[in-house]
């Protein structure tokens, strides 16, 4: 009796697995085909944008004062041709003409031989009666036929050999640069499915990554009359992340170069005296955190005499005025905001033009927009010449006497202006853009909206996105698009129509992208936050920003928030769910650097520093995959060669070890651009299953 009731639970217990399974795949494949109505109904968000017009132009300039340009209006393209302040309409094929330029001659990409990238050193010299050249790794003179040649250096070996050599002005002396022959770290990456074979084809890619040893160089003098080495007096550092030659100052007087110290806590331009070899710092940053070498500019004025350089020392990019004699610096600019882009120095009537941020920002304006200013360089006097409050995106005429001025905002539809660049004076309003169609039919405006960050005081900006038809009595689930890269700061400011997550707008989701704590553009001591520190990526100020929102706006719903990004923000996403479990339910992580020392060394030293300590681990998402709460999908290509397939596959194993459920897409072919239809469907599939 025993027997039978065992045997007979056994058989129900089977029967009701069985049911279960066949509920479970019913559910799916309904879901599934739920999920496939809702795709199908996304097409105006793949497409709305035809029904923008006017939108922001592409100028071409074609002399001083004329310009050309392709637009869309409702009737179609339509070309213009704008002279002076008279515009008018030209043909499709006046404006191709006018818009060709010349090809440029590129390298072979298949030609993956050591020796593809290589180019002759040679350089004749002003006068055009002697040839610099380097052979067998030494710095050689000659006449223009190759007659009398003579050997200037004599130290150049296998091992370190001169790479680069570049005359004086006066063509009396040469400034060189030896450097190390030093054999990269390679990377494989594995072609499953080539098109033309059946079996796998490898490449191999030179990829340094944090700590790998780097070649170290050396500056060196000729004086070319004497044929002999000016010697340097002093001892060049053997610690460099890389040191390169800079110019030679108009009247010759000196050469400059730049180092930068492994670890970028001290950069250091310096003259090297072409007479005695003494060499002089003509500036130097140096900092606990990092110096952002990309940020920093130079411009040696045609004197000689004095020089701009743009520096962080007093916690915002500004520009200084040094003297190359004195070594006095003066400071040119100053205030809460940024010097940008450097468009035209003008040594004549004493100005620059550039790009700014944070001008207007005690006033409420977005710190990120971006103005046009002029700085007169006798007095640091800065005069806005783009007023409005807006991102302005311009394009000079080869004379920078005039600009064309697209601005515009996330809720501002684009404006298209002819402006003096002497007082910013609008000579011609070119277009304003019309989205009134696109209204109509169901496009909702975005909102730039800001919150006080994890310190109570500093303002964070991003920009909310609403689903199309938009209802406020409904509740919406809420997805965060991230991109924290330190590097720069990443929220769009400018009005576009169709956005990368349209159609997860018209599935019924809010966006919201944001600028944390850690990227650039802002203080230095804002940026500086990522420092040792890549997994904060702001996301004290992004979850604060969010809940501020929701507030305000309750059909946020924050219950299940979700958050998906590439590269950078692949790594993001993880460590939303690793480090915030609490806030972040649903991630989408594509092509992720998952942990810092396993990507490029450029990007990665700079934030981490080196050499590389316990601040690596902790925060790799490798190293913390154990915290994983959240529902996860990985996606990543086999034939990345911007981050090493090898940190999500790394990520993978950690997973499986601590015994995690997630999901994964691992793309046979794929590179590091992740964003055909197919893949964004899966994206978007993922967020429709989990975070409603």
């Amino acid at each position: 009796m025993l027997i039978f009731i065992t045997l007979q639970n056994r058989d129900m217990m089977k029967r009701c697995f069985l049911a279960a399974v066949v509920a479970l795949l019913t559910g799916l494949v309904a879901e599934a085909q739920d999920f496939d109505k809702v795709w199908a109904g996304t097409e105006f968000a793949a497409k709305f944008g035809t029904d923008i017009y006017n939108g922001s132009i592409r100028p071409v300039w074609t002399s001083e004062d004329t310009f050309v340009f392709e637009t869309n209006e409702p009737s179609g393209k339509v070309w213009y041709r704008v002279t002076g302040t008279e515009k008018t309409t030209i043909t499709e094929d006046e404006f191709k003409e006018a818009t060709k330029r010349p090809r440029r001659g590129y390298y072979d990409p298949s030609d993956e031989s050591q020796y593809a990238f290589r180019r002759e050193v040679k350089e004749t010299s002003p006068d055009s009666t002697l040839v610099a050249f380097v052979r067998d790794h030494n710095v050689w003179v000659s006449k223009p036929d190759g007659s009398e040649p003579c050997q200037l250096s004599y130290d150049g070996t296998d091992a370190e050999g001169y790479v680069e050599i570049r005359w004086s002005p006066d063509g009396e002396k040469l400034a060189a640069l030896k450097k190390e022959v030093l054999k990269e770290r390679q990377i494989i990456l594995r072609e499953s499915r080539p098109a033309d074979q059946v079996q796998p084809r490898y490449r191999y890619l030179d990829y340094a990554k944090p700590g790998d040893r780097l070649p170290q160089c050396t500056p060196a003098l000729f004086d070319v009359e004497a044929r002999k080495a000016v010697p340097l007096d002093r001892t060049i550092p053997k610690d460099q992340y890389f040191l390169t030659l800079g110019q030679w100052s108009p009247d010759s007087g000196f050469f400059t170069y730049e180092y930068n110290q492994r670890g970028h806590q001290v950069y250091e331009l310096a003259a090297v005296d072409a007479a005695t070899g003494a060499v002089r710092t003509l500036a130097k940053e140096e900092t606990d955190t990092f110096v952002y070498y990309y940020d920093l500019w130079r411009y040696l004025f045609s004197d000689g005499k004095h020089m701009l350089w743009i520096s962080e020392r007093d916690d915002w990019r500004h520009l200084y005025v040094i003297d190359t004699k004195t070594l006095a610096m003066r400071q040119l600019t100053r205030g809460e905001w940024n010097v940008r882009e450097i468009h035209h120095v003008d040594e004549k009537d004493g100005f620059i033009l550039a790009n700014a941020n944070g001008l207007a920002a005690s006033s409420g304006e977005d710190p990120y927009n971006k103005h046009v200013i002029k700085i007169d360089i006798a007095t640091g006097k800065v005069t806005d010449l783009t007023p409005e409050n807006a991102n302005h995106v311009v394009t000079f005429n080869r004379a920078f006497t005039a600009f064309v001025d697209n601005y515009s905002r996330p809720d501002l539809p684009t404006t298209s202006v002819l402006r003096s660049a002497a007082d910013g004076k609008v000579l011609l309003p070119i277009q304003q853009m019309d989205i009134s169609k696109a209204l109509k039919q169901g496009f909702t405006m975005p909102e730039v909206f800001s919150a006080k960050g994890r310190d109570g005081v500093t303002d964070i900006w991003g920009t909310i996105y609403r689903p199309f038809k938009f209802n406020p009595k409904k509740k919406y689930p809420v997805v965060e698009y991230i991109y924290a890269g330190p590097h720069d700061s990443h929220v769009t400011k400018d009005f576009y129509g169709p956005m990368r997550f349209s159609r997860l707008l018209e599935m019924g989701f809010i966006v919201v992208t944001i600028d944390g704590m850690g990227t650039d553009n802002r203080s230095k001591s804002f940026q500086d936050v990522c420092w040792r520190n890549i997994k904060d990526a702001g996301f004290p100020d992004r979850i604060l920003w969010m809940q501020a929102a929701a507030a305000r706006y309750k059909y946020m719903d924050l219950s299940k928030v979700g958050v998906y990004g590439y590269s950078a923000g692949g790594q993001n996403t993880l460590a939303a769910l690793l480090f915030h479990p609490e806030f972040y339910k649903v991630g989408v992580a594509l092509c992720g650097c998952h942990d810092n020392r396993m990507d490029k060394i450029w990007w990665n030293e700079q934030w981490m520093g080196y050499p590389i300590g316990p601040w690596y681990s902790e925060s790799s998402n490798v190293d913390n995959a154990w915290r994983l709460e959240g529902k996860l999908l990985l996606i990543n290509g086999e034939m990345d060669d911007n981050v090493d397939p090898a940190s999500t596959l790394q990520v993978v194993s950690e997973l499986i070890k601590n015994n995690k459920d997630f999901e994964q897409l691992y793309l046979p072919g794929h590179t590091h651009n992740l964003g055909s239809d197919w893949i964004t469907r899966r994206v978007f599939e993922f967020f429709w299953r989990h975070c409603r």
